[in-house]
């Protein structure tokens, strides 16, 4: 009897065995991440080339140092238009019709220029006309003295501070209203209700959409390839006309900048689920 019962408990575990194994497959061929199997082939094919094939050794070498160049374009350009936004935004939630005004002014114009224009705007006309009035102000400085990132800093800056002000206003428009007036009520002016009650709730909301902008960013940086700064793609294209090579410059960019996307995204997931009400 009892060697019976270990028989049908054998048995029981062989067949529970073979059911998890189809669910363990049935998991892994889920067409819903079908797409991640192949970005891996991808990458490590792009990482078997750079390690064995020469050619694509020698663009990763050359184009290796404008990763350096795009994230700090990225990170400066990015924490300069936070703050361009977060003024821009309380301009356009407050009640003082001319900076409300000249924020809207600000805002509607910026999102209706290509970045590109404004790049080249920034750099040729903006920047040279803010270096003549240093000039005519009697400081000794030429427009030389500008590096060219830097000015595609502020560009990007300037460009990204609309969107980033649409962001933060409506994160402070999405709090009710009543939390203000339970501030003032308690003897906050409204700039303290603003800091100590409104901005942090809001902060909290617009963290996601800035997280997305932030990779944004990141691939925007191109742009200043037209402007000869040292970054991926400037870097691609430079090697691509001394080798007079395509794909192996172009592969290792777009490998690149896929790797570093495909990371600030799982961060930006992470976050949004740290930072969800449900959590």
């Amino acid at each position: 009897m009892q060697y019976a019962k270990q028989e049908a408990i054998v048995a029981q575990s062989k067949v529970q065995q073979h059911a998890r194994v189809p669910d363990r497959w049935r998991r892994m061929v889920n067409p819903k991440v079908l797409w991640a199997y192949v970005v891996v082939i991808l990458g490590i094919l792009i990482v078997l080339a750079i390690y064995f094939d020469p050619s694509y050794r020698d663009a990763f070498d050359y184009i290796w140092p404008g990763v350096q160049m795009t994230l700090f374009l990225t990170v400066t350009s990015f924490a300069l238009s936070l703050v361009i936004g977060l003024l821009a935004g309380l301009a356009r939630v407050s009640t003082n019709p001319i900076l409300y005004n000249i924020a809207t002014f600000y805002v509607e114009t910026i999102r209706g220029v290509p970045i590109l224009v404004q790049l080249l705007y920034v750099t040729f006309v903006i920047f040279p006309l803010f270096v003549d009035g240093l000039t005519a102000a009697g400081f000794g400085f030429s427009i030389r003295d500008v590096e060219m990132h830097t000015r595609v800093i502020f560009g990007l800056a300037l460009a990204y501070g609309a969107f980033e002000a649409e962001v933060f206003r409506a994160g402070i428009e999405s709090i009710d209203k009543g939390q203000m007036e339970a501030a003032r009520s308690l003897g906050m002016s409204y700039r303290q209700a603003m800091r100590y009650v409104i901005l942090p709730q809001a902060i909290r909301t617009v963290l996601p959409p800035l997280g997305n902008d932030f990779i944004a960013m990141l691939k925007d940086t191109s742009l200043a390839s037209a402007l000869a700064v040292g970054e991926i793609t400037h870097l691609s294209r430079q090697h691509r006309n001394r080798t007079f090579t395509t794909f192996q410059p172009l592969n290792v960019a777009a490998f690149l900048y896929l790797a570093m996307t495909l990371l600030l995204t799982r961060s930006v997931r992470y976050l949004e689920r740290r930072m969800s009400p449900n959590e």
